[in-house]
């Protein structure tokens, strides 16, 4: 995913997420009128970073960050559209014009505000180190030494941790989530992690299975980013709307809300997050099986005209087809994912539907792989068929049509079949650009409870359900029309 990030330009590599639209509610009558009053803006931003931002029991996008933007959308007069992508996805999505700005609990630094123009700060950070709760050898920075610690890409916690991994001489292991980071402390793989203080302790009060051992160290401050030169008027409003919230006491409130006394979570059984979890789940199961099912349909047409023009006589022909195989095939598949969604608005100036863009990736991508399966499975009939069709009188089209075609179709219904499952898994890749399927919908869950394994445990079991049943009922298909 770095590497998508720097071929397109962008400051990071991707991670999560879909689009969820959230429109601020009418403004009051005393707000004051200004220039953005009645426009709606999309805006970029993280899916795993409470308190700042997360989902709630019931599904909804949630925290510090959301409550910040929609409050001051409110008193300025215009509307609010969230792109629940990622931190990384969502820079890269301000960086090709996808949203018009970021709130993410991101840090004004430097390097930063050479690409980006940044709001008065809104919060300011800190930054703390934790360890597994049974972990008792660590105590401080001191006992890190020949260990590996982890921290957010992006994040105060990482800039800290290696600025001081040198001094005293452990390595940094940086991942794109916070639950994660989490998980890879409790698994071992990790001896500490270092994160945003306030993002810590919510995570700690959330039973993450953590103990904070460090004092809280000085950090940076988090402002809403547009893209430099651009927006100067959404850049001037959620000033103005950051300061009328902090003189009525609202941003206060908010704060407090998260921060001052965070609810502790009650223990719940794994029936209860199965419960709670399933009806987004169902929604994210139902986008797989949808863009898998488009995405087939589309590939098939694809492998099909692909594969005639590599059994061609023509040169040209040959060409293009084994042109198209040896690209598609022959790259990763989140490239392709990161270049439509990302790329491709850069290139043009005009943004691209996430579902365009995941259709686009995987219909390609399987197109490349059913050219060569209708190819081999065209070639693999007995050439005698085709001559004895000929000599009958038959054109080399009716031959083809009524004489090879069926018996090559034959042949190829295994990998087909086998090509569609694929399909169905690789499409949890789209997650990376923000695409709303399973995996992502699990990903949102274990984002706010920090039960990584049970939730992957039902993502799991969903992906193992639907294949199996998507296999019998394409065997049942291959046996009746294929006898």
């Amino acid at each position: 995913m770095a590497f998508a990030a720097l071929l397109f330009g962008a400051t990071g590599a991707a991670a999560a997420p879909a689009d969820v639209r959230q429109a601020a509610e009418a403004p009051q009558p005393a707000a004051a009128a200004s220039s953005v009053s009645g426009k709606t803006y999309v805006i970029g931003t993280d899916t795993t970073f409470a308190p700042f931002e997360f989902r709630d029991a019931g599904g909804e996008l949630t925290g510090i960050d959301m409550d910040i933007i929609r409050q001051i959308a409110k008193n300025q007069g215009f509307s609010v559209e969230i792109k629940s992508l990622g931190f990384n996805a969502a820079l890269q999505a301000l960086s090709s014009n996808q949203v018009d700005g970021v709130i993410a609990g991101m840090s004004i630094t430097e390097p930063r505000k050479q690409i980006y123009d940044f709001s008065d700060p809104y919060f300011e950070s800190g930054v703390q180190m934790a360890v597994a709760k049974s972990n008792t050898d660590v105590k401080g920075y001191e006992d890190l030494k020949g260990k590996t610690v982890t921290a957010k890409t992006g994040s105060e916690g990482e800039t800290f941790a290696k600025s001081i991994a040198g001094k005293y001489g452990f390595t940094v292991k940086s991942l794109d989530q916070s639950a994660t980071m989490y998980e890879l402390v409790k698994s071992g793989n990790a001896v500490a992690v270092f994160d945003d203080y306030p993002v810590l302790a919510y995570g700690i009060s959330q039973n993450n299975g953590l103990k904070a051992v460090s004092e809280k160290e000085k950090g940076g401050s988090y402002g809403f980013a547009v893209n430099k030169g651009k927006n100067p008027e959404l850049l001037k409003a959620f000033n103005t709307g950051l300061a009328d919230l902090k003189s009525s006491g609202e941003y206060q409130k908010i704060l407090d809300k998260y921060l001052k006394d965070p609810s502790q979570a009650a223990q719940s059984s794994f029936w209860d997050l199965l419960a709670n979890s399933f009806p987004a789940l169902m929604k994210g199961l139902g986008n797989t099986v949808l863009v898998t099912a488009i995405s087939f349909a589309l590939a098939m047409l694809i492998g099909l005209l692909m594969g005639f023009l590599k059994i061609s006589t023509s040169v040209l022909l040959r060409g293009i087809a084994t042109t198209f195989v040896n690209i598609f095939r022959g790259t990763p598949l989140l490239v392709w994912a990161f270049f439509f969604y990302f790329g491709v608005p850069q290139l043009t100036g005009q943004p691209i539907d996430i579902w365009v863009a995941g259709v686009l990736t995987l219909s390609l991508n399987a197109g490349a792989y059913i050219t060569e399966i209708v190819r081999g499975s065209i070639q693999s009939v007995d050439p005698g068929q085709l001559e004895a069709s000929r000599s009958l009188g038959l054109g080399y089209a009716k031959s083809m049509q009524k004489v090879v075609v069926p018996q090559a179709f034959k042949i190829m219904t295994p990998s087909l079949i086998n090509q569609l499952i694929i399909m169905l898994k690789d499409s949890s890749l789209l997650l990376a650009i923000g695409f709303a399927e399973l995996l992502y919908q699990g990903q949102q869950i274990y984002a706010g409870n920090f039960r990584i394994t049970e939730t992957l445990l039902i993502v799991a079991v969903l992906y193992f359900v639907v294949i199996m049943l998507l296999t019998k009922l394409a065997n049942v298909a291959d046996k009746r029309f294929n006898k």
